[in-house]
C-alpha cells in the first residue's frame, strides 16, 4: 500500500480547509504534495508532467474538500483524485496520439535481456523500476493500481472506463513482460555475487 494511509491529518484541519482556510491547505499540501508526486511520476514518467498533474490534484482538492465527508481516510481520497488526474492525462495523450487503450504487446520482440535494456553487468541489483519503465504505459498503470495502489480489477476497470477483463488481461501480460526482465535481473546479480566470492 502506498504512503497515503500513513499520513494522519487533524480533523479539525480538514474542517477548517472545508470552510477555505489558506493555512489549513497548506498543512494539507505540505503532508501529501510528496507521495501526490510520486504516484503522479510512475504514472507519467515525465517530472515536468507529474508537477503539472500535482498541482491539478490540489486545486481539485481544495475545490471539494467541503464535501470530504469522511467516510474514508483523508490520504485514500487524495490519492484517488490524484488517481484521477493521472489517468485523464494518459488518457487525453493516449487519444492526442491517436493510441488505443489496447497493450502494444507486439511492439516489443521476444528475446534476451539485453535486447529489452537490461544490463548484464553482474555488479547491478534487480531494478523493479526500470523493469516497469519498459512495460506500455497502459500495462505499468494497471499493474502500479492493482500491485501497489491495491485497487481491485473492478476498480481500475472503473478508472479506466473498460472491462474487468481487460485489467486482468492487461496485468497478466504485464506479468509476462516482467518474468524475463526481472529474472535476468536476478541471474545477472547472482552472478555478480559468485564472481565476487572468489
Amino acid at each position: 500500500m502506498s504512503k497515503f494511509a500513513d499520513i494522519q491529518i487533524d480533523p479539525g484541519i480538514i474542517k477548517r480547509a472545508a470552510r477555505g482556510d489558506a493555512r489549513a491547505h497548506e498543512i494539507i499540501y505540505r503532508a501529501f504534495a510528496t507521495p501526490v508526486y510520486s504516484l503522479c511520476l510512475r504514472f507519467t514518467r515525465v517530472p515536468a508532467h507529474a508537477e503539472d498533474l500535482v498541482q491539478e490534484t490540489f486545486i481539485e482538492i481544495m475545490r471539494s474538500v467541503a464535501k470530504f465527508r469522511g467516510e474514508a481516510a483523508l490520504g485514500s481520497w487524495i490519492r484517488r483524485i490524484a488517481v484521477s488526474k493521472a489517468l485523464m492525462f494518459l488518457r487525453s495523450a493516449w487519444t492526442s496520439r491517436s493510441q488505443s487503450l489496447a497493450d502494444d504487446w507486439d511492439d516489443v520482440t521476444p528475446g534476451n535481456a539485453a535486447s529489452h535494456g537490461i544490463s548484464s553487468h553482474p555488479d547491478e541489483a534487480i531494478d523493479l523500476d526500470a523493469a516497469l519503465a519498459k512495460l506500455p504505459s497502459v500495462s505499468r498503470t494497471v499493474v502500479w493500481l492493482h500491485d501497489v495502489e491495491g485497487f481491485t480489477h473492478k476498480e481500475i476497470a472503473k478508472l479506466m472506463g473498460r472491462s474487468e477483463s481487460f485489467s486482468k488481461s492487461q496485468l497478466s501480460r504485464a506479468y509476462q513482460r516482467l518474468r524475463p526482465l526481472l529474472a535476468a535481473s536476478i541471474d545477472s546479480a547472482g552472478e555478480g555475487a559468485a564472481l565476487r566470492s572468489y
